[in-house]
């Protein structure tokens, strides 16, 4: 098995960590730079920002936050919110961001992949795809045809402006298509399971990592150590994402490491 990550997820509104619950409710978790520190001191693989309501205010995301950020951290982070244009991410970039994550932008605008890909490399474009189940189609002559997606089963449609607006693309047919465009990562976010703490969408990731071959990061729903574990080995997850059971101490990452290495599972920083 490839070493895993865990990646703790620090969501930035008005320069405060917040955590909600399905991309609602949400509570003040702390300094988005002190966390950072010290999830990097307690052996996080990588961490990611997202300026939550960056895209949906129609501003840029945070410069000042990143460069401080950058300035204290040792491990890789990806900054995301707010990133339309590739002036974005070479500012983004250059204030010590390694990875931008571009989600309602490239929606909008597929192109944007393609850009970033060819100026910065593909490594530096992480999609994220913000998703949640289709509702059931209405049966017809006593069944049910099931909804387009990869292997036939139940479809998961896109969200754009942090899980504001409904889109028309289906999950699987994007994440295809951002990695055919360059993209070097897809963080895909259950807002079915954000915040629910009942584990992660395995179904669905595994559907995703069957069909791609570019590193699949895993988002909502951590709520036990053994959620990791079935993220990586049922979901076949490349990495882990989670938030508030990291934000408010439930799952200590040294813990968590232990655990996983207890199981049979490798992590980059064990």
């Amino acid at each position: 098995m490839l070493a895993k990550r865990i990646i703790p997820c620090l969501d930035v509104k008005d320069g405060t960590t917040v955590k909600g619950v399905h991309f609602v409710d949400f509570r003040d978790a702390g300094d988005p730079v002190e966390l950072g520190r010290q999830y990097s001191e307690q052996g996080a693989d990588e961490l990611v920002y997202l300026d939550i309501t960056a895209s949906h205010e129609g501003r840029k995301t945070f410069l000042n936050l990143v460069r401080r950020v950058a300035a204290t951290v040792n491990i890789p982070f990806t900054v995301g919110g707010g990133i339309n244009e590739l002036s974005d991410v070479d500012k983004l970039l250059n204030a010590g961001a390694d990875k931008v994550s571009i989600n309602s932008a490239a929606i909008r605008n597929p192109h944007l992949i393609e850009e970033i890909a060819t100026h910065f490399g593909s490594q530096v474009c992480v999609v994220a795809i913000d998703a949640k189940p289709s509702p059931p189609c209405p049966p017809q002559g006593g069944f049910t045809p099931p909804l387009r997606g990869a292997g036939g089963a139940t479809d998961w449609m896109c969200y754009l402006n942090g899980g504001r607006i409904p889109t028309d693309k289906s999950l699987f047919d994007w994440a295809k298509e951002a990695e055919n465009r360059g993209a070097g990562e897809i963080l895909f976010t259950s807002m079915a399971h954000d915040g629910a703490k009942t584990g992660y969408a395995n179904e669905a990731l595994a559907m995703l990592a069957d069909d791609l071959s570019i590193p699949i990061i895993a988002s909502g729903g951590a709520g036990a150590k053994e959620h990791f574990k079935d993220v990586f080995q049922q979901g076949k997850a490349d990495a882990a994402l989670a938030a508030s059971v990291f934000h408010f101490g439930e799952i200590p990452i040294p813990d968590l490491k232990r655990y996983l290495h207890e199981e049979g599972i490798v992590t980059r920083r064990n």
